[in-house]
């Protein structure tokens, strides 16, 4: 295994009497990235994360972390976990619980009192950190578990919904701490269904749908799956709905003002930009402004989604026939 791979997995499979789980998923996770691994709830994502930290056992393929195999204790040594579905003693503080992990970790006790101050602190729980956990909110007690898998300066750490529990200041701060552990060379594994989350802080990414993966890479390479503008003017809606254009892919209105309009257009290709503002234009309309806009990672994740079940439809017809 490369050294400039945190994860690598080969057809990893891990199904329940044969369903459901995840399914045949081969990856590789760069070192020093925000990892996002994406899909709808019940896709298989916390299945697949549970595998790879050997609290479940793959019913087949391989798959090796830091270069070494599942659930070793070299490795779980240098890993960090917030688990989607957390649940701490309510009887202990805050403070307590991160001194029991301390302990766990084999931190030395004179080190402990500085690195889980600076901790409380960096996921904002400093006024709350000796207040028993039974009293904590569910954003709170997220924010102690974040604190807790960071308490080992992990090289790598599974992120598992670290946000469902939060609100936008929280939220912001979550992505605001994956970037700063990646500027640390640290490897942030991300799982989640929030795309809107995701996009802004991802570097790579994967999409697991109905238990397969569907695709995986820089996620700005992903993204770049059609082009799409927003052309304003006069004219236009008239132009569109009364001729063809091959290139267009989809229309639709996006704002009117008296006659002015703008629409929201999706192209087979960047380079067919040009030709339709042509096209347009010696049709009758009036193009005032042409804005070539990105596409958000939603537009990504329900492309390929798409894409992966046309695909599906396809070779069940060809079994059916």
């Amino acid at each position: 295994m490369s050294n400039e791979h945190v994860i690598q997995t080969w057809n990893l499979t891990k199904q329940y009497n044969g369903k459901a789980g995840c399914k045949d998923i081969t990856l590789t996770v760069p070192r020093g990235v925000v990892y996002g691994f994406l899909g709808p709830n019940g896709a298989g994502k916390s299945t697949f994360v549970r595998t790879l930290l050997g609290l479940l056992k793959p019913t087949g393929g391989q798959a090796q972390i830091l270069g070494m195999p599942l659930g070793t204790v070299e490795t779980r040594g240098k890993i960090g976990y917030l688990p989607e579905l957390f649940r701490y003693p309510e009887w202990l503080t805050g403070r307590q619980l991160l001194q029991t992990h301390a302990d766990l970790c084999k931190i030395p006790r004179i080190e402990q009192k500085t690195q889980i101050d600076q901790l409380i602190e960096r996921v904002g729980l400093t006024k709350s950190a000796d207040d028993k956990i039974k009293g904590y909110s569910k954003g709170m007690q997220q924010r102690i578990g974040l604190a807790a898998a960071l308490l080992s300066d992990p090289d790598l750490i599974f992120l598992d919904e670290p946000t469902s529990a939060l609100d936008p200041i929280g939220r912001k701060e979550v992505r605001e701490l994956m970037s700063e552990l990646r500027a640390q060379g640290k490897t942030v594994f991300l799982n989640s269904h929030l795309l809107s989350e995701v996009e802004t802080v991802c570097d790579h990414v994967a999409i697991i749908h109905r238990s397969e993966l569907i695709v995986q890479g820089e996620w700005r390479k992903l993204s770049r799956i059609q082009s799409q503008v927003e052309i304003s003017g006069y004219q236009i809606g008239a132009v569109l709905e009364g001729q063809q254009f091959p290139m267009i892919q989809h229309w639709e209105q996006r704002s009117t003002s008296g006659e002015y309009e703008a629409w929201h257009v999706t192209l087979d290709k960047d380079d067919s930009i040009p030709d339709l503002v042509q096209a347009l234009s010696a049709a009758g309309a009036r193009i005032y402004q042409v804005v070539r806009k990105e596409p958000h990672l939603e537009d990504v994740f329900l492309y390929w989604v798409n894409r992966k079940e046309q695909e599906r439809s396809v070779d069940d017809r060809k079994v059916s026939l």
